[in-house]
């Protein structure tokens, strides 16, 4: 992107007070909330990597300065959007707070909630993945100590022992992340190694796979949602082996 065009797309906040225009701030009033809402649809639109804070108080219509006021620094600043997301998934109707149909239908719902969310913000999800926590051994996808705190007092309140709760925990996280960042990426998130597939790949290139080459289209078939559920089915499937086992010993 040349410079020119770098400007049009971040105007000049203090160009356009001089030429006499209000800048967005005096219209609706700057706020960390604002900010961090702000700073998700910059991610969800442009991505990651040229996420700033000079194009983000462009994007708002002020100087960068004006927003430490409310985030001291970038890393704040992302920490604050992975607050967000997670407590987009906590406000999720899908998302029960204790069960209410069985420890199943709660952790069904509880994935789907973490599910919608990573494809309504794909390239935001990655944050979720890398951002450190409250608590550093909190495992991603789940983020905070409020959803962790859910998660296992859910499953001690329907029978799960101690060690099968922290279980439970360790394979139902280790399941979304792996299923959640493949899919993500599928969707133009910025995954560093996993974001290396190229559909232009020519045939040349499986020529001398031809197992492969003749299953090409079906191998690049994306069924994801039905991966999720037999996934996610067998995954609890596990879980009630692992809760049965510690109920009996």
């Amino acid at each position: 992107m040349s410079k020119d065009q770098a400007d049009d797309d971040y105007p000049d906040a203090d160009l356009a007070a001089v030429g006499g225009e209000a800048p967005a701030s005096s219209r609706t009033p700057l706020s960390r909330d604002r900010i961090v809402a702000a700073a998700l649809d910059f991610i969800d639109d442009n991505g990651l990597p040229g996420l700033t804070m000079r194009r983000l108080g462009e994007q708002l219509g002020v100087e960068a300065m004006a927003l430490y006021r409310y985030v001291p620094s970038k890393e704040e600043l992302l920490d604050a959007v992975v607050d967000h997301l997670v407590g987009g998934v906590r406000a999720d109707e899908v998302v029960l707070d204790v069960p209410q149909d069985g420890w199943q239908d709660f952790l069904q719902r509880l994935a789907h909630g973490i599910r919608r969310m990573a494809l309504a913000h794909p390239k935001a999800f990655p944050l979720v993945a890398s951002r450190p926590t409250e608590a550093p051994w909190l495992r991603p996808p789940l983020r905070s100590l409020d959803v962790v705190e859910t998660f296992i007092s859910g499953l001690l309140e329907e029978g799960f022992s101690d060690e099968a709760a922290v279980a439970a925990y360790r394979a139902y996280s280790s399941f979304l992340l792996g299923h959640l960042l493949l899919e993500v990426a599928e969707h133009g998130a910025d995954v560093g190694p996993l974001d290396v597939l190229d559909d232009q790949t020519g045939e040349a290139g499986t020529a001398r796979y031809p197992s492969v080459s003749r299953l090409r289209g079906s191998l690049s078939e994306d069924h994801s949602a039905v991966e999720f559920e037999e996934a996610l089915e067998a995954l609890l499937d596990r879980l009630t082996i692992v809760r049965n086992e510690h109920i009996d010993s």
